[in-house]
């Protein structure tokens, strides 16, 4: 609902002057708003490269107990094969020969796949290496440039910071000239909408809700009366 417009004069300029402070000032809350997001969408850089990195180990540390397991299983198979062929001299007949001869030959002949199988998994070791240098060297990277990053975004919020104490010190100064009858509701509509309760008018029409603005609105802007938009209720005046 619209506040009725009054004859209270208000300055066009001090209301450009005010809209423009709190322009000011609503982007540079803005900023440092943004600043906390801007860190955290740095660390989530970092964090992405870490997780590649114990992903590499990971695949690594598990290629390398596979390695293990097989190399372990090939040293019980050739002792096996040994112990038979130490069997052969002793056997008691041309069938258990036989048979032995065929178990020796099954185990070599498993013996030799699965040497294949090691210095697989060996070349894979070898790539799972080469791939978590790579990682951890993104990791160093991406930390690198955390830091810088992080120390450039603090050192910017900082500056802001201050523009900000400075800009509010100009806000409140510009504040203490509006007139009485009106502070309250100045106050009121800043404090809900912050720079939109004001608006310039612009090509007849108010420039926070584009409505088209009656010429007796128009005049009273023109004259310096305190004129509210009847469609936003933002201050007016005229850019």
């Amino acid at each position: 609902m619209a506040l009725p417009s009054t004859t209270t004069k208000f300055s066009s300029v001090l209301l450009r002057t005010l809209h423009n402070t709190l322009q000011q000032r609503t982007d540079l809350e803005g900023q440092l708003r943004r600043g906390p997001l801007q860190i955290k969408a740095v660390q989530s850089m970092v964090d992405e490269a870490q997780a590649n990195v114990d992903a590499a180990a990971e695949t690594l540390k598990k290629t390398r107990m596979t390695a293990d397991e097989k190399q372990l299983q090939l040293q019980t198979r050739e002792a096996h094969v040994k112990n038979l062929q130490g069997k052969l001299n002793t056997a008691a007949s041309n069938k258990e020969f036989s048979l032995l001869k065929d178990q020796i030959a099954a185990d070599e002949q498993a013996n030799s796949v699965q040497s294949d199988e090691i210095l697989e998994v060996l070349e894979r070791i070898d790539t799972c290496e080469i791939e978590l240098g790579r990682a951890q060297k993104k990791l160093e990277q991406a930390q690198a440039d955390q830091t810088k990053r992080v120390n450039e975004i603090e050192a910017r919020l900082e500056q802001v910071r201050q523009d900000l104490a400075r800009i509010n010190e100009q806000l409140a100064a510009h504040e203490a000239d509006i007139p009485a009858a009106v502070k309250a509701d100045y106050r009121r509509l800043v404090d809900a909408r912050g720079d939109e309760a004001l608006a310039a008018v612009e090509q007849d029409s108010c420039g926070g809700c584009y409505q088209t603005l009656t010429t007796q609105v128009l005049n009273q802007v023109m004259l310096s009366t305190l004129t509210h938009c009847p469609n936003c209720n933002a201050f007016l005046y005229q850019a």
